[in-house]
């Protein structure tokens, strides 16, 4: 395992970016970054094995797939310190003519970006899709995938998540991010999803849980053991609950800032609350 502080210090310069990418063009979700930060910085520095020189074709390698594409920031500031293209290039989250839109895309050849996502509810299907192409190419690496909790409302996860476990695809592991926060409010309040845990294993999952989204060696320890868990004629669902909005206090626990860029004094707040770590792009 690396070394933990480092990577404490390596998810505070995320945060960083994620707030400053936001802030320059007045536009982007902050709130759903900065509660996935140590999930992104613990997938890339230490669970995927992952070539960031990046092959499309994904052969012989794990392979990610973002499907609650609107938390583009903190993907892009992951993979762009993890060696996927040049860090100043984050300077151009949401321009014209940039590689970083909005919600990643693939046209524009980025690398590190697999699918187009953001259209919520698809991303499961294609994960499933890889991952059933991986056992038909006997290519033992893994297929890991992130959802946010409001995403599920969509139907076409269900379908897939009724396959995968009908058909036992056990390379799979999905991650769903269970911080109670959607767009127009709390989950439990614009439509209420119930248990989740019994949901998934009522078709045919393993689940799993990290209940401290937020501390990375938590993080770590979960989905290593999902890991473990793959192989054993099941796919595996990890619940992961984080806070909205974490590691800046004034955006924490509200869904206010789900999709709210902060001005300028609040960004000096929120990076106030964050230290440069790794040096400012």
């Amino acid at each position: 395992m690396a070394n933990i502080e480092e990577l404490k210090s390596f998810a505070t310069q995320v945060r960083r970016d994620i707030v400053r990418q936001v802030h320059k063009v007045s536009s982007g979700h902050p709130g759903g970054s900065l509660g996935c930060t140590e999930f992104f910085v613990a997938l890339y520095q230490e669970i995927l094995e992952h070539d960031p020189s990046f092959n499309m074709d994904g052969v012989g390698e794990d392979l990610f797939f973002l499907s609650n594409g609107h938390i583009s920031p903190v993907f892009y500031s992951v993979l762009a310190r993890s060696g996927y293209f040049p860090v100043e290039e984050l300077s151009t989250f949401r321009m014209i003519d940039s590689r970083l839109q909005g919600h990643p895309t693939t046209h524009e050849g980025l690398p590190g970006i697999r699918i187009a996502s953001g259209s919520l509810g698809q991303g499961m299907s294609i994960a499933l899709g890889a991952a059933q192409a991986k056992t038909l190419n006997k290519d033992s690496h893994l297929v890991f995938s992130l959802h946010g909790d409001g995403e599920l409302q969509e139907g076409q996860n269900w379908e897939a998540i009724m396959y995968a476990g009908a058909n036992g695809v056990d390379n799979l592991i999905s991650t769903v991010d269970v911080n109670g926060q959607q767009i127009d409010g709390s989950t439990d309040t614009v439509l209420n999803m119930g248990d989740l845990r019994a949901k998934f294993e009522a078709f045919g999952w393993d689940v799993l849980e990290i209940a401290e989204g937020n501390d990375i060696e938590k993080v770590i320890e979960g989905l290593n053991e999902a890991k473990e868990h793959t192989g054993k004629g099941k796919p595996v669902c990890v619940l992961m609950t984080t806070v909205m909005g974490n590691g800046v206090d004034f955006m924490m626990h509200t869904h206010e800032w789900h999709g709210k860029a902060p001005n300028d004094e609040q960004l000096e707040s929120a990076l106030a609350q964050n230290p440069e770590t790794l040096g400012d792009y």
